[in-house]
Formats: C-alpha cells, structure tokens, sequence
C-alpha cells in the first residue's frame, strides 16, 4: 500500500558553542542518527507521529550523552529536576511536567497526561501521576554529571549552567571555561503518514539553577503544534520565553507564511535581541527547517530520502530548510 504522506522527522539534543572538535561531532553524530533509523522505520510502519516523538524522546532521554532524563544536570541543591512536554498538532493537545525527580522518561508522563484534564503538572503532582501510573523510580544521575556539579560547588558555581553534552574531556580547565556557553535539551518533531505533526521536548534544566526555575521545555514557548507546523527549542530557556519562540513561528505558518520565512524573520529577530537559542520544525507540506542563533544546534533529520544534520555548518548560518 502506497504511503499516503512521506513521513519526516527532525531531533535535536541541544545547542551551544563546541563540540570539542571532529572527534566529539562524530560521537554526538552516531547518537543521533542511532534514534534517527530507528524512530523513522516505525514512521514508515505507518506509526503515529505521537508514538515517533515519544520514542524518540525516550531514546534521547536514555542516553546520558544528553540532557534529559540519564545524565540530566544537577541543580543548585544538587537534586536532578527535570521537565518535559508533548504537543499533538491535529488535538492542539499541550501537556507536560516541570520538576519532576526519580523518574527515567519525563516524556511518559507528558503523553499520560494528553487526554487529563489537567494537563500541565509540576513536581508534587508529577510525582503523584508516577506513583498513580505504577512508574518504578529511578535515579538519572551519572558520575559525570555528578563530577561537573562538584566543581561548579567547589568554584561557587561561577558558572550559569552546565554543559550540553556530557563528556569525560569537561575535567580538562581549558573546556571547562567554555561549558556555560553550552545549552542542553532533547526535542522531536514528526510528520506522520497521515499527516500528522506532534512536537516533543525534554530537559534536565540548565544546571546550577535556583530551585523552582521552570524551564521553556515544559512550555507552549519552546513546544508548540498545530495541522500547520511544529516546533521543538533547545537554548537558553529565559531567550526561548521572552521570544515565545515555538508558539511564534507556528502561528506564523499557521497564519500562512512559509515554514522557512517564518524561521528567517523569527530568528533575524531573535539576532537583533542578542537570543542564544536553537530550534528544530517541520511543516504539513513536509518541510523541514533548522534555526540557530548560537554556534552549533545539534541536530539530525530524514528527510524522506536520506538522513542529514547541522553539526558541521558554518558558525554564521543561522536558518536551513528543506522544502517538501
């Protein structure tokens, strides 16, 4: 049976300023492309976009290269706190939890809460929606995690946030300098077979924060869908807010603009407002686009021919789409 829509499939695992080199992007390379055949092969069994971007935000969680879920940042506190959203374009369905601790995937209980009434959880109510849904606990922490956040202490955390990939090479001085220009969050955005976008973001936090910080991730500002176009954001969460950038660029493809000048104005805005940020999307036509006001987005696609990514372009390329 001839496929009714060519399914597409955009992930990010962060954004930032290094990747310490070829041999770290071809590290980060193989993590991503690893979610990348598999996620789209179920996209090709005629999965939903819903299932996609779970699955594939599940893997990016279980992967403790990146921020969110295993090898989640600690906190000022040194407790792991991490949040998560799921967003169905076709039911313009937000959900998600901010806060929650003990968990292995944020982005389940972002999907159990899809159909809730109450859509939106933080830390106590999230907890309890585990305990509910029979969720065994887990502990997400790493020792590189936790060797990053003893430094931070012992240097009074002058540091605003932890590092977006995590790597044994962050003991060395000369790399750890640059780990607070470096932005860490997972996110999915998939168009199914039948035409369906649903975006998907996950996040450990920035790291060092002050407890109770709530991050974009769990927000309409950094996941945001409708039939129209999805967006996933990865950066520095204060930006992706004041920019309410995901929400943005749907409704101005919603509003009828194209997917890639909607990135374009988007993102020129974002440069005159000095933003660090990151955003991956896809539109109902298929399009796909990257964005980027930071050096490097870590990001891979298939576009339906082929698998491709951002971590080698130019630092001064900010917008890249591929239409349909």
């Amino acid at each position: 049976m001839k496929l009714q829509v060519l399914p597409k499939l955009i992930i990010h695992g962060g954004a930032g300023s290094s990747l310490h080199g070829k041999g770290g992007v071809e590290v980060v390379r193989r993590s991503l492309y690893k979610v990348i055949e598999e996620v789209y092969s179920l996209l090709l069994s005629r999965a939903s976009a819903k299932e996609a971007v779970v699955r594939a935000c599940q893997m990016l969680e279980d992967d403790p290269r990146f921020n969110a879920g295993t090898g989640s940042v600690l906190q000022s506190d040194g407790q792991i706190r991490m949040s998560a959203s799921l967003m169905d374009g076709t039911t313009q369905s937000f959900s998600g939890v901010i806060n929650v601790s003990r968990v292995k995937n944020p982005i389940d209980l972002a999907k159990a809460l899809q159909t809730s009434p109450d859509r939106v959880l933080s830390d106590y109510g999230a907890a309890e929606l585990a305990r509910e849904l029979q969720i065994p606990s887990y502990n997400a922490l790493t020792d590189l995690r936790l060797q990053e956040w003893i430094q931070e202490r012992q240097q009074n955390f002058k540091h605003t946030m932890a590092s977006v990939v995590a790597e044994p090479e962050l003991a060395e001085p000369e790399l750890v300098e640059t780990s607070n220009a470096r932005r860490g969050t997972i996110g999915v955005v998939a168009l199914d077979t039948q035409g369906r976008l649903v975006a998907g973001t996950s996040t450990g936090g920035k790291g060092f924060e002050r407890i109770g910080r709530v991050s974009d991730s769990a927000m309409p500002a950094g996941n945001y869908a409708t039939i129209h176009a999805a967006v996933s954001c990865t950066g520095i969460g204060e930006d992706i807010i004041d920019e309410c950038l995901a929400a943005k660029i749907v409704v101005r493809v919603t509003d009828g603009m194209s997917l890639k000048d909607a990135m374009k104005r988007s993102f020129a805005e974002a440069h005159q407002n000095k933003r660090d940020f990151g955003a991956i999307a896809l539109d109902a036509s298929g399009a796909i686009a990257w964005g980027k006001t930071s050096q490097v987005l870590l990001a891979a696609f298939h576009d339906g021919e082929k698998i491709g990514d951002t971590l080698e372009l130019p630092v001064g390329t900010e917008v890249g789409c591929i239409d349909n």
